[in-house]
């Protein structure tokens, strides 16, 4: 422990001093501007680049801000000229000019004009950096990528710096789960397991970047303990009708189809559009476990290989219609729809070595299950401007229905050495039936107050209310079935009201700050109707957060993070269920279940606008964690989450960009973490903590004849997670993509884990507890994709909104 302070120490001080490396290029030019379409209006998120006038080569780069602004700083003497692209408008070139140290240029309003031949993007690719590093977020850009192309959002995020996506779905920020994720900077609502299903139906090449917000301010809902990912859709600006088809299948032991397709049409003031998509996902899980129970006649032996087929076809549709009242308010109106069906079949031997006994007992469990989910959104978005100073407001009006029904049979055979045929059978019935409905209401509104300075405020209602019937029952031999006392009936109930207020502005020149307050008011009630037991809580609780952004000097700023925040239970989790893997191991709810708080630091060094060093700490009360209990009478082995006391987490960033030629540029970080996991268990004081790290570099390649290609390579340490202890794993993933017919048609061919090494392996040694895991999801295969763009008619801009609330990410 001490050893790990010291080095933590040390990187914070060696941190704190690079100030004097940075701050050593003084003359630095600077090249600004703003870019606008034909109509004023601001082009945000366009390439800025200055281009070499002799070789054609990039010599820096930036991308315009949300309102078209960009600023370009340099230190290079050359002759340049500057170029602007953006997806749906035509690249602009200026007239060559002398790039020197201390030049100050300003090219004020840049206008661009719109394409008017659809769909064929001008753009210079080496204009777009892969990682952009501001102030309060990291900005991967997606598009144009290989690994786009032929991939999926979920894949597309595990992918980005300091985030990890496991085998489960479930998205991981610098070390720590409960991650918030966005789309168009609304909240998606979504359960982990469905927000893993929605992502990965949804196609990469529709994402223009992602961003990353490891300290949200207090306008962003206080749910979410890790940070938020914002993903950002393409704002595509092409003839009165733009869509595009695509087609592709994953081969990974299953052939997993998948298709879909996309339109946006205008007409006046009115645009809409539309996404359809149809896609299988599935894997073979290979599962082995051994087990050891201490029993007084000596120690009892499990080893269980298990393999579990899974297969979900899932059908998503999104619409949305936009009407421009005037330039000044806008309303819209957002829906979706989806539907899921899945299948899982789960075949398990089980070897039982008992002390005293000669031969050995089998367990043998056949777990055939099915289940089928439907969802329904729908959003009202309503936004205005008010005066010409910037002071806006806007609202989202949210419902969300939720239905799910699955059921499956666990056929189970024990028996004593050679005697299968004396096999004793059971078998157990699940049914569970669940429906969640979620209402919610916000209004936002933003003033500046004056040169520098804005406030901001806003209200926020939800109401939630779900109803999930478990029904188990029993049957021994070919008896009935007979029902089981854990089946329960669980109702819950959740109403939140928060309000908050930030306020931004600056010290000076070098010096700006925001300051912020969210107050959230709960209450709930869990009602277990079967076992007669109500659960209530009421609590209040307030989200203080800060930001200091110091700007040294032009090549080095220092950017200051601080805030609180909570993350709820999944409803499921506070039902207390019981669903039977075999009849020796079994996973329950915990009505219980307490929400989780995080007090979160981050020193954030951002070196010419590329390197970026940071120092993060996170203290989290209460935290979720799964817990493995035995019982060693039984032999029985039973896994819940409940509230750790308190987890600790430091960690250590730094991302690291390498151009080692003309057609090869690099993407590289690491990242250091160390956790702490202190809690009661029990009967047992858990103490554990680890130095853990994370190694990532991507490689992309610009080929002759218009062949792109990109590989990953990512490697994760030994870590420890609550009572577990899990083996460090890596693995590599390759793509490589082509278009023909200028752009319209793209082919493209990935590959995931291409050494077969992306294998966890995992033990628990606590207490009485003595279990080894070792797990492989056949990640290792081959995607192929077909996508065919198509456009026709008059230049356009389609807008999008999606409302807003973190409900449905806690559906599970």
């Amino acid at each position: 422990m001490k050893t790990t302070n010291l080095l933590f120490l040390t990187l914070f001080t060696y941190l704190l001093g690079i100030s004097n490396l940075a701050a050593a290029d003084k003359d630095v030019s600077e090249i600004t501007g703003k870019v606008t379409d034909q109509n004023e209006q601001p082009v945000p998120y366009a390439n800025v680049a200055l281009i070499d006038a002799k070789s054609g080569n990039l010599v820096d780069g930036a991308v315009s801000d949300e309102n078209g602004f960009f600023l370009i700083e340099s230190t290079k003497t050359v002759k340049v000229k500057l170029v602007i692209s953006s997806i749906g408008f035509t690249a602009f070139e200026s007239e060559v000019f002398q790039l020197e140290p201390g030049l100050k240029k300003n090219f004020g309003s840049v206008t661009v004009q719109d394409e008017m031949t659809g769909l064929d993007e001008v753009t210079v690719k080496s204009t777009r950096p892969e990682i952009i590093i501001e102030p309060d977020k990291t900005t991967i850009n997606v598009e144009g990528t290989v690994m786009a192309e032929g991939s999926n959002a979920l894949d597309v995020i595990g992918r980005s710096p300091g985030i990890y996506v496991d085998q489960e779905g479930i998205i991981n920020l610098n070390g720590r789960t409960g991650a918030t994720v966005m789309i168009n900077d609304r909240l998606t609502y979504m359960s982990a397991t469905d927000l893993a299903n929605f992502l990965r139906s949804m196609p990469a090449d529709n994402i223009k970047s992602i961003e990353v917000i490891n300290n949200p301010s207090a306008r962003f809902d206080a749910e979410g303990s890790a940070g938020v990912i914002n993903i950002k859709l393409k704002k595509n600006t092409v003839d009165g009708m733009f869509g595009n088809i695509q087609a592709g299948a994953l081969y990974n032991g299953q052939w997993l189809p998948n298709t879909g397709v996309a339109l946006n049409v205008k007409k006046g003031k009115w645009s809409t559009n539309a996404n359809l998509n149809y896609n299988h996902y599935g894997n073979f899980n290979d599962l082995e476990i051994y087990r050891n129970f201490t029993l007084p006649e000596g120690i009892s032996n499990f080893s269980q290989e298990s393999r579990i087929v899974s297969r979900n076809k899932n059908l998503f549709f999104t619409g949305a219609a936009n009407y421009e009242i005037n330039e000044n308010q806008n309303i819209a109106i957002n829906i979706q729809a989806s539907d899921s069906r899945d299948g899982n079949d789960n075949n398990s031997l089980t070897d039982i070595i008992t002390p005293g006994m000669q031969e050995i007992s089998y367990l043998e469990s056949i777990n055939d299950a099915t289940g089928t989910g439907s969802r329904y959104f729908a959003n009202i978005h309503y936004d205005a401007k008010l005066d010409t100073l910037g002071t806006k407001i806007s609202s989202d009006v949210d419902f969300t229905r939720m239905n799910s029904g699955s059921q499956s049979l666990l056929t189970n055979k024990q028996w004593i050495g050679e005697n299968m045929s004396e096999a004793m059978n059971s078998n157990i019935l699940t049914l569970n039936d669940m429906y969640y409905n979620i209402f919610t209401a916000k209004v936002d509104f933003v003033k500046p107050v004056g040169k520098g300075n804005t406030i901001e405020t806003g209200v926020k209602g939800s109401w939630v209310k779900s109803d999930n019937n478990l029904d188990l029952s029993k049957a021994q031999e070919d008896g009935p079935f007979i029902p089981d006392p854990s089946s329960n009936r669980f109702i819950y109930n959740e109403n939140v009201v928060a309000a908050y207020v930030s306020y931004k502005g600056k010290f000076s020149d070098k010096l700006s700050y925001q300051v912020g307050l969210r107050g959230e008011h709960s209450d709930i009630s869990g009602n277990s109707v079967t076992l007669d037991q109500v659960n209530k809580q009421k609590y209040f609780n307030l989200f203080p957060s800060g930001f200091l952004q110091h700007k040294i000097s032009d090549n080095y700023q220092i950017v200051y993070n601080v805030n609180r925040r909570i993350t709820r239970p999944n409803y499921r989790l506070l039902n207390p269920f019981v669903y039977y893997i075999d009849p020796l191991t079994s996973e329950r709810g915990n009505p219980n279940l307490k929400p989780q708080y995080s007090n979160n630091i981050e020193m954030n060094h951002v070196v010419k606008g590329m390197y970026q060093f940071t120092l993060g700490y996170s203290e989290t009360e209460d935290a979720f964690m799964q817990v493995f209990i035995q019982n060693e009478e039984e032999r029985t082995t039973t896994t819940f989450t409940d509230n750790f006391d308190k987890t600790r987490n430091a960690n250590f960033r730094a991302i690291i960009p390498v151009d080692i030629k003309e057609w090869w540029s690099t993407s590289n970080m690491v990242q250091v973490n160390y956790n702490r996991f202190k809690s009661q268990i029990g009967d047992d004081y858990l103490d554990n903590s680890q130095t853990s790290f994370m190694v990532r570099s991507q490689h992309n390649f610009v080929l002759p004849l218009g062949f792109k290609v990109e590989v990953m390579g990512m490697y994760l340490g030994p870590q420890i997670w609550g009572q577990g202890e899990i083996a460090g794993f890596g693995w590599v993933d390759a793509g490589v993509t082509k278009s023909i017919m200028k752009d319209k048609i793209t082919l493209s061919v990935n590959g995931t884990d291409l050494f077969r090494t992306q294998v966890i392996k995992a033990n628990v040694d606590f207490a009485n507890i003595d279990t080894n895991f070792r797990q492989y999801r056949s990640n290792q295969g081959v995607r192929f994709t077909l996508k065919y763009n198509f456009s026709k008619g008059e230049s356009f801009r389609v807008k999008s909104n999606s409302g807003s609330s973190e409900e449905r990410n806690r559906l599970d």
